[in-house]
């Protein structure tokens, strides 16, 4: 038993609320998953309690998928509801990070703007700020559609999403000394041999400052995690985590695995940026929860809330690795307040 600090208190009573009405799907230390409507689940939440959202909602694609995805044409309105309670228990200086994926208009090879209509409306009607715009890169999806990019060859692989990094205020919590790139081998030569102060030929007047070791490079609005750690902001993050113990863990209890699944790296990135530690993170459309398994790691509570059950049976395995289907139902114990104001855990 260990005292615990003034965001645990306020966690342990916003997992208190939920708990009178929904029980966890599963529990570990710093959250839990409930199944269910996200909509009514969201009830349950008091204003200004999550520090951020950060979700991949099924997107408005052409074609129907398993996990539940709305046509372009109504995409807007169906999210606008989930955007209204998202401001609502959002933090003042708190951020909701979402990632869309783009669509063609059926039948022509022309593209959908319901991403750039869904940002703008949420911006003119619910009063979200843009904090900045970022960009997923994910090099294993499949050439689509078929029509335009194999048969005709008239259009080419896509392969990115945007990312609406969002707020309710023009300030919200974030720092970026927690998401720095290494150096690159040029800027450690520059940094080594000193850098003469000049105007450079775009204008920039680029002081003495420049030479200063600052234990990495400020991520840029492209992010790359292919070949780093932390990331820049074309995001290079493929989903092909055939070995991972989640894939492991569904193949052997018989689920089948998400089919679009979160990468750890994006997830990471937004944690690490934008919260600290004992803040909550929210996934309202959690599928296989990676948002939850790395707010675990990253010491940062977490909510996450899924419609379909198969989606969260198996996330479980984000959660304990290789051990054995018989082992799942045991695994995870959750804090909760005593009387005292000390943490208590207690079993699934």
């Amino acid at each position: 038993m260990q005292l615990i600090n003034e965001k645990q208190i306020k966690a342990g009573k916003i997992f208190d609320r939920l708990n009178e009405t929904y029980e966890p799907f599963y529990q570990n230390q710093f959250g839990a998953a409930y199944l269910g409507d996200s909509l009514e689940l969201m009830k349950k939440l008091p204003d200004n309690s999550i520090n951020l959202i950060v979700t991949s909602p099924p997107f408005a694609l052409t074609s129907k998928k398993e996990y539940g995805n709305k046509a372009s044409a109504d995409y807007v309105e169906w999210f606008m509801d989930f955007g209204k309670e998202f401001k609502r228990i959002l933090t003042s200086d708190g951020s909701f990070v979402l990632d869309l994926g783009g669509a063609y208009l059926p039948g022509h090879p022309i593209r959908s703007l319901y991403q750039y209509e869904l940002l703008i409306k949420l911006c003119k009607e619910l009063n979200f700020f843009l904090a900045q715009e970022f960009f997923h890169y994910n090099p294993a999806r499949l050439p689509a559609p078929a029509e335009w990019v194999n048969v005709r060859r008239i259009r080419v692989k896509d392969s990115v999403n945007v990312v609406w990094w969002l707020s309710k205020t023009e300030y919200p919590k974030a720092n970026n000394s927690n998401v720095l790139r290494p150096y690159t081998d040029a800027m450690k030569n520059l940094l080594k041999k000193g850098y003469k102060a000049k105007l450079r030929p775009s204008g920039h007047n680029i002081t003495g400052k420049f030479s200063r070791e600052n234990a990495g490079a400020i991520p840029p609005n492209v992010l790359d995690f292919q070949d780093e750690e932390i990331a820049t902001n074309l995001m290079t993050l493929g989903n092909n985590d055939s070995n991972s113990g989640y894939m492991k863990g569904c193949l052997e209890a018989g689920i089948k695995p998400h089919p679009a699944k979160f990468p750890r790296r994006f997830a990471e990135f937004f944690i690490k940026f934008l919260t600290e530690e004992n803040d909550l993170v929210f996934d309202p459309f959690a599928g296989s929860n990676t948002t939850g398994w790395v707010a675990e790691d990253l010491k940062r509570h977490w909510l996450a809330f899924e419609l379909v059950e198969s989606y969260l049976e198996g996330s479980k395995y984000r959660f304990i690795g290789n051990k054995t289907a018989e082992t799942v139902e045991n695994c995870l114990p959750l804090f909760t307040l005593n009387e005292n104001g000390n943490s208590e855990s207690k079993t699934a």
